[in-house]
């Protein structure tokens, strides 16, 4: 029985050590830090080219298929493949990390977006054309507030795929917890890969939450009518 516990103490060990989390403290958060604000600009910048997008591709119906049928494309493109032939162009930046994570935000959020304003009952579009509201106030004021699930849901999935693609970059020399699991393969370190893939799990399920709350907060008449 002691020989099994021992046993188990020590392969807790092999994968996670706390010597090297505390030493390393600076580092890991550091690194942490850098994922997180690589994943927001991503998401930011691709929220906001999507939504022009999106809203040409749901006014304009035979441009439906040409927009998202090319951010399709650049959707299946290998992050690794891409980056590489981004390096030569913008070299090893975070501009070419951030235009790799950027391009793998369109399809969901543009498509997200459509979806959701295809959604919208008809019969509250000719309501609010009969009170004689304008195609840009009815836009603002019924079609996006009602898109907003749709929206919000696009963004929570693009958010934890950009937190998970983030750790690719760190093979273009971005600091992220992807260096963590980088330098723990090269080293044959099982810590810092175990450290670098529990924190992004950690940060996806937290991201993943507090947008679930804001969208909550945001659309109270969907709880109202969840309750009645």
């Amino acid at each position: 029985m002691v020989q099994g516990s021992a046993y188990l103490a020590d392969v807790g060990q092999q994968w996670l050590r706390w010597s090297y989390v505390t030493g390393s403290s600076h580092r890991i958060l550091d690194a942490l830090r850098q994922h997180v604000v690589l994943t927001a600009i991503a998401v930011l910048v691709g929220l906001l080219i999507s939504l022009p997008l999106g809203l040409v591709a749901w006014r304009f119906r035979r441009l439906t298929t040409p927009i998202l049928g090319l951010a399709g494309v650049l959707y299946t493109i290998p992050a690794l493949a891409l980056f590489a032939l981004l390096v030569p162009i913008t070299g090893l930046s975070r501009t070419t990390a951030e235009i790799g994570l950027v391009s793998y935000t369109l399809l969901i959020l543009v498509r997200n977006l459509v979806a959701g304003l295809e959604a919208v009952p008809p019969e509250i579009r000719e309501a609010a054309r009969g009170m004689g509201m304008t195609p840009l106030r009815q836009l603002a004021r019924i079609d996006l507030p009602l898109a907003i699930p749709a929206i919000v849901a696009g963004i929570r999935i693009a958010t934890v795929t950009t937190i998970g693609l983030v750790t690719v970059t760190a093979l273009i020399g971005q600091n992220s917890l992807g260096q963590l699991i980088y330098s723990g393969l090269t080293n044959f370190d099982r810590t810092p890969v175990t450290v670098g893939a529990v924190l992004s799990v950690a940060l996806a399920v937290v991201a993943d939450v507090t947008l679930l709350g804001l969208q909550r907060v945001a659309t109270p008449w969907a709880r109202s009518r969840r309750v009645q």
